[in-house]
């Protein structure tokens, strides 16, 4: 250690100088050291920030995507119009030679097609049955179930009897028809493995994608319902970047009853 000495001073003169100055450094570091702790408990308190959630990012849609739309558990696409002007295009421009019509036995709701692959399986008929009899009317009227009819493209007809014309999403139904008795509406909300949010069958969602609700027609409206689905999806499933409008796009739009399930 060097110690600088003013010759100009005596010994104890020196010394009591570097005393000083010891003492000055000390109240220096004492007043340093409780500025520190300070801060310390001022960081402590302040509360921490929850991590940012990644922007939602826009997926790149599909030709099906505008209409209702699921896959069965035979995975063969199912689509339905959302109105009679999408019930008109899905009869003339997607209701193919091997594909299967369905419609509930109730004025409106959507006209819906499975599309085929090869021979279509009971299983999906039962399927897109049921999602014809929950986007239907029957719905609306708070039904439990409801009939609903199957048939090929050739059964399916703009041309009336009469000759008159039919108005937009109207089809003249024609020949034998395959019935689904008593089809329940209950609709299942999933998420798939394209972090989409879907409806259809609890049998289909459960196939293709993780369950998080089931629906039936209740009192509650879309906007509620598609917020509690949400909340759940997002405290289980913290990388679903789903929209609270991607949820009301694709359940009914109002008298809901939901069932969140484990």
């Amino acid at each position: 250690m060097r110690l600088e000495l003013n010759f100009e001073k005596s010994v104890e003169e020196n010394a009591s100088l570097y005393f000083e100055q010891s003492k000055k450094s000390k109240r220096k570091l004492s007043g340093l050291a409780q500025a520190i702790a300070h801060t310390k408990g001022a960081i402590s308190k302040r509360p921490k920030e929850k991590p940012k959630k990644e922007p939602l990012k826009k997926r790149k849609p599909k030709w099906f995507h505008s209409f209702r739309w699921f896959f069965s558990s035979d995975d063969l696409l199912v689509i339905g119009g959302r109105s009679a002007k999408q019930n008109e295009l899905v009869v003339k421009k997607h209701l193919d030679d091997q594909d299967f019509f369905l419609h509930a036995d109730i004025p409106g709701g959507s006209a819906c097609v499975v599309k085929a692959t090869g021979p279509i399986p009971e299983t999906t008929l039962k399927e897109a049955a049921q999602f014809a009899a929950v986007f239907s009317k029957a719905w609306q009227s708070a039904l439990s179930a409801v009939d609903v009819y199957a048939v090929s493209k050739d059964q399916v007809s703009k041309q009336a009897p009469s000759q008159t014309s039919l108005a937009t999403g109207s089809f003249m139904i024609y020949g034998k028809r395959k019935w689904f008795k008593k089809t329940p509406l209950r609709l299942a909300i999933g998420v798939n493995s394209d972090k989409e949010v879907v409806s259809g069958p609890l049998t289909a969602i459960k196939k293709n994608s993780r369950v998080f609700a089931e629906l039936s027609p209740g009192k509650q409206s879309a906007s509620d319902v598609a917020k509690r689905i949400l909340a759940d999806i997002n405290h289980k499933d913290e990388k679903a970047q789903i929209s609270l409008d991607e949820i009301i796009r694709i359940i009914p739009a109002s008298g809901i009853e939901v069932k969140i399930l484990e």
